[in-house]
C-alpha cells in the first residue's frame, strides 16, 4: 500500500488551440497530458508519462502543431479522453494523491472536458498552484511562466517547452526547488483547503 502523501502527480497538459480565434465548429480539447510523479520523501522525480489523447471535436491546427509539435497524425494514435481519465486513476492514482499544475489553466480544463464529456473527474481535491506557490515563496510581483521559473531557479529547462511530458518533468524540477526551502504544502495544510 503507498504511504499517504509521499507521492505527488505533477500534470501538464497540450490542447487543441489556434493562432487567432477558435473555429466556431471546434472546442479546445486535451491533446496530451504530461505526467510527472515527485517522491516526496526521496525528494526526486521517480516517474514520467506523456499520454497521447484524441480529439473528439477539433482538429489540430498548424500553429498547435508549431507549438507543441504534436500533429493530427500522431494524436489520432492517441486514447481517447475517458481512456486517459481512467488510466490516470487506475495507473497513477489520481484521485488519491495530491497533485500539481503550473496555474489553473490545466485544472480548469480538464473540469471544463469532464463536464462538456460526462467524464468522472480523474482526480482529488488536493491540487496545488506551483506558478503562485512559486510566486509567494520567491516574493515575485509578478507569476512567471514555466520557462521564467526555471530561469529564475537556475534550472535548465529539459525537453522541448510545450511538450506535455517535458513541461511536467520540468515543472516537477520546480516543486523540487520549492520542497528544498520549505516552501511547498505539507500533506495536512493540502487537506484543509
Amino acid at each position: 500500500m503507498e504511504e499517504i502523501g509521499r507521492f505527488l502527480n505533477v500534470v501538464d497538459v497540450e490542447a487543441t488551440c489556434w493562432n487567432g480565434p477558435r473555429p466556431r465548429d471546434q472546442a479546445s480539447e486535451i491533446i496530451e497530458i504530461g505526467l510527472c510523479v515527485v517522491d516526496l520523501r526521496e525528494r526526486r522525480r521517480v516517474e514520467r508519462h506523456g499520454i497521447l489523447v484524441r480529439p473528439q471535436r477539433s482538429r489540430v491546427s498548424a500553429f498547435c502543431t508549431e507549438l507543441t509539435g504534436l500533429t493530427q497524425e500522431k494524436v489520432d494514435t492517441g486514447v481517447t479522453f475517458a481512456e486517459a481519465c481512467a488510466l490516470l486513476e487506475r495507473e497513477h492514482r489520481s484521485r488519491s494523491r495530491a497533485w500539481a499544475s503550473w496555474g489553473d489553466y490545466d485544472r480548469k480544463q480538464f473540469e471544463r472536458q469532464c463536464e462538456d464529456t460526462g467524464t468522472r473527474y480523474p482526480f482529488g481535491r488536493r491540487h496545488t498552484n506551483a506558478k503562485a506557490r512559486y510566486a509567494e515563496a520567491r516574493a515575485l510581483p509578478r507569476k512567471p511562466g514555466m520557462a521564467g521559473a526555471l530561469r529564475h531557479a537556475g534550472l535548465p529547462l529539459e525537453g522541448r517547452h510545450h511538450s506535455g511530458e517535458d513541461d511536467a518533468w520540468n515543472i516537477g524540477a520546480l516543486v523540487l526547488d520549492l520542497l528544498g526551502s520549505g516552501a511547498w504544502p505539507s500533506w495536512d495544510e493540502l487537506s484543509h483547503r
